[in-house]
């Protein structure tokens, strides 16, 4: 186990210099000069060069990128151009209402669409398992900022039930707390309930043909042990790998959903800062995700040993 873990660490590193690298050449071939932007439209030519020449971007791409490596290792990753705060310090200040959000959207996600698949691969072919099979189609086919408008207008403009948009903070108020994420959450999480639920189904029903389940129906096994213990059991893996995957998904959900519901989280900052072409915000947020995202697939590879003893490292 401790062998697996120092490669799985070693082997990040080859993939966080690539997308670091990828992102550094993105922004900078792409159209837009953040210096521009800096001194806004009254600015000169000489503003701008002079402009560009404090931020260091006159250098040569190469110089850029060793001088913004060499400080990442260190753990510095920069100074936002326009908001003149560190990237750590901003990150930090926007982590919590965008880990909130994600982990209600993930629980929300596993305690509907578990049993959801579960009960329709116990009634394969039934009313309830044609009806999960048309709405995954429909979730995965209805964007995350449609589903967020239509509820921001039921539930929030119609019923006034919950609030429109903002965040308030666990500590400050837990009740607020979680009517202001209770819209974006469901948002997110319709796209991924119709994902999960549908590979859950298919893994339990493939898992009811085998031999171990009649066996067990034959020792007069309770169906409701039989479906949980033997093959829900057996159908965790490629759950829990949809489960895994389904994070890379929310990551993007997240930019879109903060953005309609007005949440200050890394989802909102990430837009703020490609719109004003905020290049050290931007790589630092890409490079946290990414980070973020390659422990949570570490985390799925060694939940394997849990759901499966055969699997070995």
């Amino acid at each position: 186990m401790p062998v697996f873990l120092l490669r799985r660490v070693l082997a990040t590193l080859p993939v966080l210099v690539v997308v670091a690298l990828i992102v550094f050449l993105m922004l900078r071939l792409a159209p837009g000069d953040p210096a521009a932007a800096i001194v806004g439209a009254t600015g000169t030519a000489e503003d701008i060069a002079r402009v560009r020449a404090d931020l260091g971007l006159d250098d040569p791409m190469p110089v850029q990128f060793v001088r913004w490596a060499g400080q990442m290792l260190q753990g510095d990753l920069g100074e936002s151009f326009f908001m003149k705060q560190t990237v750590v310090a901003l990150i930090a200040q926007r982590i919590e209402p965008t880990l909130s959000l994600s982990a209600m959207t993930l629980v929300m996600t596993i305690l509907i669409a578990v049993p959801l698949g579960v009960i329709a691969a116990w009634r394969h072919g039934g009313w309830l398992d044609r009806a999960l099979m048309g709405f995954s189609v429909l979730g995965f086919s209805i964007p995350a900022f449609v589903i967020g408008y239509c509820l921001i207008w039921l539930f929030a403009m119609h019923w006034q039930m919950l609030p429109v948009q903002g965040y308030v903070r666990f500590g400050d108020d837990p009740s607020r707390w979680l009517r202001h994420l209770i819209m974006p959450a469901v948002t997110l999480s319709i796209i991924y309930v119709a994902l999960i639920a549908r590979v859950t189904r298919a893994a339990v029903a493939e898992a009811m043909t085998e031999d171990y389940i009649r066996t067990a129906r034959a020792k007069g096994i309770s169906e409701v042990r039989v479906l949980m213990r033997h093959a829900l059991a057996n159908a965790a893996v490629p759950i829990v790998t949809v489960i895994g995957i389904g994070v890379a998904m929310l990551i993007g959900g997240v930019v879109v959903t903060e953005a309609v519901f007005a949440i200050p989280g890394l989802g909102q900052l990430t837009v703020d800062a490609v719109l004003s072409r905020d290049f050290p915000l931007i790589q630092g947020i890409t490079l946290f995700f990414s980070v973020l995202y390659m422990l949570i697939n570490l985390a799925v590879d060694l939940s394997y040993l849990l759901f499966d003893p055969r699997i070995r490292y």
